[in-house]
Order: C-alpha cells, then sequence, then structure tokens
C-alpha cells in the first residue's frame, strides 16, 4: 500500500483526508453482486467473529436481493451504503468500506517499503504532528498533552519521547483523548511506557488475529525515557474509539491514571484492509483486544471513567482535581496561595488573562 494509502487510514482521526478520494465510478447490478460476493467470502473466512459473519453476510445478500442497494449507481455510493449496513447490522463501529483503486490486497510476497514511501510517510506523520496536537504547561504546573491519533511507532516514538521531555516537571499531566479515533497498539505501548518508573514492565494488551490463530502480546518498552511517574488524568468522549480506548483502557486497568469524562465509543476489534473489487475496500475486524488484567476489552460497552462528566467539562475537571493533588504536596505558604488563586479560577470557570505590563 502506498505510504500515503497507510498513514491515511492510521492517522486519519488527526486530519481529515476525504479530499484525497477518487472521483465516483459508475457502478451496475452485475457490478454489485460481485462485491456482495467477494464481501461475504471474506466476512465468513476472516471476521473476528465466525458466528456473527454468516448471519451478516446473509443479510446484505437479502437486502441486495430486495433492491435495497438499487439505488447505489456509485462506487463512492454503495462503498457509503456497505459501511453504513455493515456497522448497523454487524454492531460492530470498525467496520468500514471506501474507494481506493490503488489498494491491493497483500500475498504474503510484498516488497519493503522504499526509502521515498517511507520518507513521505515519516513527511506525512509530520505534518500531522506525530498525532501530538496539543502540549502545555497548564498554571500550577500542570502538564497537558491532547492526542488525536497513534501512527506508526518508528514514525511518532521520537515524538512522544520529547512531548515527555517538556512534560517530565509537571506536578501532574493531562492527556486527552477526547477527539481520538485509535491507530497502532503498538504507538500505544510506546506512549505507555513513558509513565511507568524504569524497570517496572508491564503488560498492557493481547491482540488476538483470527485469519492466522496467533495472539500477540504488547509489554511497555524497558528502552523508552524519558519517564513520569506522578498523577496521570485521562480526558475521554464518547468520540474516544479504537486505540484511544486502549490507551484509556490501559492508564484504568494498570491503575495509572484516573479517567474524567465520558464512556468511550466501544471500539475494541481491530481492522484489516482487504480488497472488494471494483475499486472498493474493506476495513474489516479481524482480530480482538483481551486485556491481560481483565480478561475482556470495551467492545460494545466502552471504557466508563473513574469521574463521569460531560467532555466538554472534563478538563476543567481534571484540572481542579489536579491543582487539589499538587496543593496537598505544597509545604511552602507563597506556593500554597498561589496555587489556591489558579485553583479559585478554574473552579469558577474564568480563562486566564496573561498579562503583558512591565514587572514593578
Amino acid at each position: 500500500m502506498p505510504a500515503r494509502t497507510i498513514l491515511s487510514l492510521l492517522l486519519a482521526p488527526v486530519c481529515a483526508l476525504v479530499a484525497q478520494a477518487p472521483p465516483p465510478a459508475p457502478l451496475d447490478a452485475a457490478g454489485r453482486k460481485a462485491i456482495l460476493e467477494t464481501l461475504a467470502l471474506k466476512l465468513k473466512t476472516t471476521y473476528v467473529f465466525p458466528e456473527v459473519a454468516g448471519k451478516l453476510a446473509a443479510a446484505l445478500q437479502a437486502k441486495a436481493a430486495a433492491g435495497g442497494y438499487d439505488g447505489a449507481a456509485t462506487t463512492r455510493a454503495f462503498a457509503e451504503a456497505l459501511s453504513r449496513d455493515l456497522r448497523e447490522l454487524g454492531n460492530d463501529g470498525h467496520f468500514r468500506v471506501i474507494v481506493d483503486p490503488r489498494f491491493k490486497d497483500e500475498d504474503g510476497t510484498s516488497a519493503l517499503p522504499t526509502r521515498e514511501e517511507i520518507a513521505r510517510g515519516r513527511q506525512e506523520a509530520a505534518s500531522m504532528a506525530f498525532g501530538l496536537e496539543k502540549l502545555d504547561r497548564l498554571p500550577g504546573n500542570v502538564g497537558y498533552l491532547e492526542i488525536r491519533g497513534f501512527g506508526p511507532p518508528e514514525f511518532v516514538g521520537a515524538a512522544y519521547a520529547q512531548a515527555l521531555s517538556l512534560l517530565a516537571g509537571s506536578g501532574a499531566v493531562i492527556i486527552d483523548l477526547r477527539r481520538n479515533n485509535g491507530g497502532r497498539p503498538e504507538s500505544v505501548a510506546r506512549l505507555m511506557s513513558h509513565f511507568f518508573p524504569e524497570g517496572d514492565s508491564r503488560h498492557l494488551n493481547d491482540i488476538y488475529d483470527r485469519p492466522s490463530g496467533s495472539t500477540q502480546q504488547f509489554w511497555t518498552d524497558p528502552s523508552v525515557g524519558p519517564r513520569f511517574t506522578g498523577p496521570v488524568y485521562v480526558l475521554t468522549s464518547r468520540r474516544t474509539f479504537s486505540g484511544g480506548e486502549e490507551c484509556a483502557y490501559d492508564f484504568q486497568t494498570q491503575k495509572r491514571g484516573t479517567l474524567v469524562g465520558e464512556t468511550t465509543g466501544g471500539g475494541s476489534n481491530p481492522v484489516s484492509p482487504m480488497s472488494l473489487g471494483r475499486g472498493l475496500v474493506l476495513f474489516n475486524p479481524t482480530a480482538r483486544s483481551i486485556n491481560p488484567v481483565t480478561k475482556t476489552n470495551w467492545e460494545h460497552v466502552g471504557v466508563k471513567p473513574d469521574l463521569a462528566v460531560p467532555a466538554a467539562d472534563a478538563l476543567k475537571t481534571a484540572y481542579a482535581a489536579a491543582l487539589k493533588g499538587i496543593l496537598q504536596r505544597e509545604q511552602d505558604p507563597d506556593e500554597r496561595r498561589g496555587l489556591e488563586a489558579i485553583l479559585a479560577r478554574v473552579e469558577r470557570g474564568e480563562p486566564e488573562t496573561p498579562s503583558y505590563a512591565p514587572r514593578r
């Protein structure tokens, strides 16, 4: 798959790339029938829940037989209709069908990416700030990092280390996942590695893959640095999905952070892209997460916050909680007065007003 396509799929939550979609091509009844037959076969042989796959394929074909797709006269219209029905009938938010005539199924003999493709991928990751939307130091020495997506670890790992270098001196850190729709589990593990002491190795997640019958384990990386071991608050919303949910779930199940916000979207099944013909590509959930602590995952139920508040209020709530924790540890009277003033402003919902007047 071309590097831009790879990065577009992995970091689509970070930057809307629908403008890159090719123009719609005409699609007749024979074309729709061929696509549905391929789709049914791939569901039955690779969808992570085989007991659901047959029923889902039959439901789609029954809709087609009843004329339900007759109005989908272009590849784009049919892709959108299939995406909607797969999600609703299969009750799996990871399903997606897109149009990408460049895509080809892997045949097991795919060559490594070229130097040019790697360079383009790295540049695209950089143009998206490696998924790091915002890094800030809030008054009261509270660090803030918003992560919009988890790109390939070989591209984003250095950015995580640089961000943590700036956050390392914080009294507490807030990780904002409210607009995070997922990405690579390897990068979730890389980020998590920064939040445990050196020598503290953690088993974070397992992913079972149906086509291969294999299970891959994900652990913290002992070589990662710097480390932040202070209090962590993780912001969530109903929009938080997939790898964003895994990150929140890892913080929660490892008892390493306090989750603040809303219950997340409830999608834990990683996808594999596969061709349906006529330029359509199915993102098929072929795997499922298995948390080593709970022995289950967040599919359909979402990740429930420790402090449940509307997503729009999550930052204020977490910020106030972080300041209270810093206050409890602070002994200097002058520092305490300053922290109390900041906390009072935060609790009133008043924005910080920087002063540019000269000091007297």
